[in-house]
């Protein structure tokens, strides 16, 4: 079994580097550990036709957003502004925190 190496938290925001949204940014709304995806605001938007329900939703097509692999995303520092790649660092009280590969700024707060 693989192990899971998706780095990237729910409010991140990350630049799509593959697919028919490369180049959009946005923030996640939700990471999929199960298939290693996530959810990003804006992007990757299908149309679905539901049903209505007894609980006040009404039919009709609904557009929302599916799900993208964390591979085809890349994380968005906020000093330099640019898509990077990420290392993990261990802080003097054994804290890990995530930290960018260009600027060495920390991006967990």
């Amino acid at each position: 079994m693989t192990r899971n190496r998706c780095r990237i938290k729910k409010d991140d925001k990350v630049k799509i580097i593959v697919g028919k949204d490369k180049g959009k940014i946005g923030n996640v709304l939700k990471v999929i550990k199960q298939n290693s995806s996530v959810l990003v605001e804006k992007a990757n938007l299908v149309k679905r036709h539901t049903k209505p329900n007894a609980k006040n939703r009404q039919g009709g097509i609904i557009e929302a957003e599916a799900p993208i692999r964390c591979s085809n995303v890349m994380l968005m520092c906020n000093k330099c502004m640019t898509p990077i790649r990420i290392k993990i660092q261990i802080l003097e009280d054994g804290k890990k925190v995530r930290v960018c590969r260009k600027c060495s700024e920390i991006i967990d707060v």
